[in-house]
């Protein structure tokens, strides 16, 4: 299995972002995907998920979405602020969406991540 992110970037302060996460080496449609950030000197906090049955959970400001026929989870991220500035990951689990949900709500204990994409926000 394997997660790609990609979007990340820099925007000012007030923009927006849609990050994706192409998934591979699984038949989808059985998983769930959550997003996570982790800014320097800061713990890693999930920040959206969405399960196998559309089932979401996202934070204030950011949308996630899926396209099943092309195997990717998009983030899209609204009014920005500085303090989004992190690197951005795509996690999977092929766990429940309850599961899911707890584990992104509790910021990590997926079964696979991406290498992340860098988000920075300036003032």
């Amino acid at each position: 299995v394997q997660l790609v992110e990609s979007g990340g970037g820099s925007v000012q302060a007030g923009g927006s972002l849609r990050l994706s996460c192409v998934v591979s080496g699984i038949t989808y449609g059985s998983h769930c995907v959550g997003w996570f950030r982790q800014a320097p000197g800061k713990e890693r906090e999930g920040v959206a998920a969405i399960g196998s049955d559309g089932s979401t959970y996202m934070e204030d400001r950011f949308i996630i979405s899926r396209d099943n026929a092309k195997n990717v989870v998009f983030l899209q991220m609204n009014s920005l602020k500085p303090e989004d500035t992190a690197m951005y990951y795509c996690a999977l689990t092929l766990d429940s969406w309850g599961s899911c949900y707890r584990r992104v709500a509790n910021n990590g204990g997926m079964d696979y991540w991406g290498k992340g994409t860098q988000v920075t926000i300036s003032s």
